[in-house]
């Protein structure tokens, strides 16, 4: 899992269409889940309520699927960098998808791959599907065509 690192914007849109690799796994624990219910607001039992959740349809409480799809960044940081930015910015999402519940104690992973990479001032926009895996589990938690603007550095950033 070494994390594959590309000099420039021309150097990552040339690896359109390619899965760029996996990052590193990640335990969700319930702490995790308690303060993104807190984030949010949304403390549905079958996220925070210990005892009802273990008797109910999972076994055990489950993370929220909009936490699963915000541990993006964390779940992909791992696998690939484009060097000479000077930034990056979220700027949607084509498709997202919650196949499978994360339980509680699961250890997740992300794989990536280049779907598109367009021109878009001031720089690319790419999107990267994201599956988001859970270890031992047939079908993913997570997958989510993100969609990101890279700005690169100008020649005045230093």
């Amino acid at each position: 899992m070494a994390l594959r690192t590309f000099a420039n914007l021309d150097e990552f849109a040339a690896a359109k269409g390619t899965h760029l690799g996996y990052g590193e796994w990640h335990e969700v624990t319930q702490e995790e889940i308690n303060l993104f219910a807190d984030a949010t607001g949304d403390h549905q039992w079958i996220h925070v309520d210990l005892e009802k959740a273990a008797k109910g349809p999972f076994g055990a409480p489950v993370a929220h699927g909009y936490l699963t799809l915000s541990l993006i960044p964390l779940l992909v940081r791992d696998i690939y960098q484009v060097q000479g930015l000077s930034m990056g910015v979220n700027y949607g999402l084509n498709k997202v998808r919650f196949p499978n519940p994360v339980v509680v104690g699961s250890r997740v992973r992300a794989g990536a791959e280049l779907v598109e990479v367009t021109d878009l001032p001031p720089g690319k926009q790419a999107v990267v599907k994201v599956t988001v895996e859970i270890e031992g589990a047939a079908k993913p938690g997570c997958v989510a065509e993100t969609v990101v603007l890279l700005v690169p550095r100008q020649a005045s950033e230093g």
